[in-house]
Order: structure tokens, then sequence, then C-alpha cells
């Protein structure tokens, strides 16, 4: 099983490049970049369509600092934009790997499909597919995509539509697509591998400044989600920094008093519940706690989806 590194409210998996293009024959793979992260703290319907992701790659030097500064370095980098030209390297000579692209403008898809099929010397991309605008939305046109994508003999999807766009839709229809055995959700790739829009230079990449370049490159449509959106990430990344300390604290002042070392990570509110439980417990920090809940039980919360087992029945 993956090491995975807890970055706010979800997993990336702790793996390199390598190691998972020998280990991925089927799942959805996801990348989350910073901009997803953010997303991801108010909208419940994205975070459930991440629960499906069996591969969370680290797509951003960004959240590569962050690991490190939380005290959980995440060992590489695995941008969307680089694992899928190094995924249809890796299976060029393997038939059974026939993947069908769907995003980009009409017209782009196409371009990249003959480009990376020049590349690697046959035509490992069978077929695409460029949705319109608001296709999320319409039903019709949703059926309409999963008929072309199962009559196409593809078992490989890749999924360039933007966050949460993409990975909401593989959420939704997944199912209704048997013979793709991996999803992926890679955003502007098929832009980049098409040629239409161009790659930072890597060392800005390798120094986490890839984001000021797509800045500078579409000022008018990313402005907003690198100025304003996702300026939070660092001071949520103190506090979850500050709570792990807090909670090491905690623990070794229990240690200290003769309580027993618990089980628990922190890593998610079950956690901080449990956490918090034993703190109660051992120490007598709220006394009569129970006692006084039975007596003025708390009116009821209203839940959340990404709080309940219960799936929407719709994220899109």
């Amino acid at each position: 099983m993956n090491k995975k590194v807890r970055i706010l409210n979800i997993n990336i998996d702790n793996i390199s490049q390598s190691e998972l293009l020998h280990k991925l024959n089927e799942g959805v793979v996801f990348t989350p970049n910073v901009d997803h992260l953010m997303k991801l703290q108010k909208d419940h319907d994205f975070l459930e369509a991440y629960s499906i992701s069996d591969y969370n790659l680290c797509d951003s030097q960004i959240l590569i600092y962050a690991s490190k500064f939380l005290g959980t370095p995440i060992k590489e980098k695995i941008a969307g934009s680089d694992f899928f030209p190094a995924f249809c390297k890796f299976h060029r000579h393997n038939q059974n790997i026939k993947i069908f692209l769907l995003g980009a403008a009409p017209g782009v898809a196409h371009k990249a499909q003959n480009i990376i099929n020049q590349k690697i010397g046959r035509n490992i991309i069978v077929d695409v597919y460029s949705p319109p605008f608001g296709f999320e939305k319409d039903e019709q046109e949703c059926q309409k995509i999963i008929n072309i994508i199962n009559n196409s003999s593809a078992t490989v999807l890749a999924v360039g539509v933007g966050a949460p766009k993409q990975e909401k839709w593989i959420y939704q229809y997944r199912e209704q697509l048997p013979s793709i055995k991996i999803f992926m959700g890679l955003g502007a790739t098929i832009d980049f591998e098409s040629g239409k829009i161009k790659r930072s230079p890597k060392w800005m990449s390798q120094v986490g400044l890839e984001w000021l370049f797509r800045l500078l490159s579409e000022p008018q449509r990313l402005w907003k989600r690198y100025l304003i959106d996702d300026i939070p990430f660092l001071r949520l990344i103190l506090l979850q920094k500050l709570s792990l300390l807090f909670k090491k604290s905690i623990l070794n002042s229990l240690q200290e008093a003769g309580v027993e070392k618990q089980e628990t990570t922190g890593e998610n509110w079950e956690e901080d519940s449990k956490l918090s439980s034993i703190i109660f417990a051992k120490t007598g920090l709220v006394p009569k706690l129970e006692e006084e809940m039975e007596e003025n039980p708390p009116a009821n919360l209203p839940s959340t989806p990404c709080l309940t087992k219960e799936k929407p029945k719709s994220l899109i």
C-alpha cells in the first residue's frame, strides 16, 4: 500500500513516477495542486469526487514545500502534464492501452492525438472528443459522450476539462464506462500536448514558479485563481502545522503523566474527536462532561456530504 501524506483535507500519494508507472493497471488518478486544495475546502461535492481516487499525485512544487514544512516530505512532484506523456511512452508497446482524450477546444484534441501517436509510433490515442461549454449540465450531451467512449475501444480515459469539473464528471459517470480501466483527470495536459499552451521553463517548475508563468501567459483567465483564491493556502498550512505541534505537545504531556500513548494521528475530524476524548477522560479538563451532555443535549447539526457516508445523487 502506498504511503500517504496528509495536506489539509486530502491524502496525497508519496510515490515516484517510476513506481506509479509500474503499478498503475487500473483505477482513478487525480492530480491535486494548490487550486484543488483550496476548492476542496468549500466544495463538498468536489471532496466527495476525490473519495474515489486511487492515486492522488502531487502536481505542485508548492505542495512539495508544504509537505516538508509539515514534517512529512513528498518524495517527488508528478504533474499530470509530465505523467501523461511518460505513461504513453511507457505503454508504447502495450496494445491493451488505448486512450480516449476528452477535453480541449475543437481541433485541439485532434492535434494532440496526431502529435502523440506520431511520437509513440502507434495509434495509442484511439479517439478524442471536445465537449461544448456547459456539457456537464446537459445529460443528453453526457450520454452522447458516454456512447462515443464506449464505441471507441478505449481502455484509458484522460479528461482535461479543468477542476473540479473533470473529477466530478469521472465520479458521476465512471460506472457507465465498463471498458475503461484507468481514469485520469489531467487539466490542461491536452492543450500542452497539442502545443496550444506553452509550458513554463523547467527551472520555473522546479522552484515552484510555474503558476507565475501561467499567470503571465493567461492573465485574464487566471489572475483571480492565483492572486485571490489560492492565497489563503499559506495560512491554512500554517494552521495545520500549529495543530500538529499542539497535538504532539498534548500527547507528550499525557505520556509524562503516565498515560499510555494512543494510536491516533489526528489526520481527520474523527481522529481529532478521539484525541479530545482521551484528553478529557485522562485529565479531567472538562469535568462531568457526559452528565452535562445528557442533561442538555446539543441541537442537531446539519450534515454535509463530506462527513456522511451517503453519496449525493448528482455532483454536476
